[in-house]
């Protein structure tokens, strides 16, 4: 398969995206690091287009994951065509991880990473990709220094590839999902140096659920001890006052959360602010 683009790019991102393309095609075989958000099903698509069945897909699957994303992913790797399969994550043992500290995302991907290198080695040396851009080398993400510990490569990086360029090509590649909202994993939502658990996950995975089975499309629930604080988009901070002004709607709100094992809820009124709980670093 071939995406044809839909819409013109400024001669830098098609060039960005040329140099996507060879760089990928290039290597004989290619292993994705695939959560489904915006950036890695790019990596996967291109993957995809230049590799074919040389090409494959590989979730990590924990309760850090929100089941809904689970499905997104499976979803769209279907609709890419790309091979595509989940493997257990049980960074939750680890207490470099459960202890919850700031250095809890290295934990985390050295655990995915030790799981794909083996599958890497028994599919011919395949070349292990990511989805990391250019922006996320400018943020906290030790995560990062795992992935490279492993030999991951990340060509969204490598090419100087940003975010906001990372949509553009997906809506340009014609890829249903471009405007997708990002979603980082649940743990995120966690003080850290506040232990992290799958009962609390889930917990916060429902909140969210909750949420946006209500129309919310884009929305934190962060977790700090027992107290809910939810953070919409600011432009929608009015609608949400709005709305949960009205008794009957607080009401259901407060029982909802009450109910999932919260002891309060509030709402944050700067808004959302990805990455918010690395104010604290």
């Amino acid at each position: 398969m071939a995406f044809t683009l839909l819409d013109p790019l400024p001669a830098p991102l098609e060039l960005g995206l040329d140099n996507l393309r060879g760089l990928i095609a290039q290597l004989p075989r290619v292993l994705v690091a695939y959560s489904g958000g915006v950036d890695s099903a790019l990596v996967a698509a291109i993957a995809m287009e230049q590799r074919g069945p040389a090409a494959e897909a590989v979730t990590g699957v924990s309760p850090a994951l929100a089941p809904h994303l689970r499905r997104e992913a499976a979803q769209q790797a279907r609709w890419l065509g790309i091979r595509h399969r989940e493997i257990p994550t049980a960074e939750l043992a680890d207490q470099a991880y459960a202890a919850n500290p700031q250095e809890r995302c290295y934990a985390c991907k050295r655990e995915l990473h030790s799981l794909l290198a083996p599958i890497a080695a028994g599919a011919g040396g395949a070349a292990v990709l990511d989805g990391v851009n250019l922006d996320d080398l400018g943020d906290h993400r030790p995560g990062i220094r795992a992935a490279r510990e492993f030999g991951v490569r990340s060509p969204l990086a490598e090419l100087g590839i940003d975010k906001a360029g990372v949509r553009q090509l997906s809506r340009a590649l014609g890829l249903p999902w471009w405007d997708k909202p990002a979603q980082p994993c649940l743990a995120s939502r966690f003080p850290y140096g506040e232990p992290i658990s799958a009962e609390r996950l889930q917990r916060v995975a429902a909140a969210e659920a909750w949420l946006l089975e209500r129309g919310w499309r884009e929305v934190r629930v962060r977790s700090q001890g027992q107290t809910a604080r939810i953070e919409l988009p600011a432009p929608q901070l009015g609608e949400a006052l709005r709305r949960w002004a009205e008794p009957a709607a607080r009401a259901e709100l407060v029982s909802t959360f009450l109910e999932l094992g919260f002891s309060a809820v509030a709402l944050d009124l700067e808004g959302l602010v990805s990455g918010k709980l690395n104010r604290e670093i």
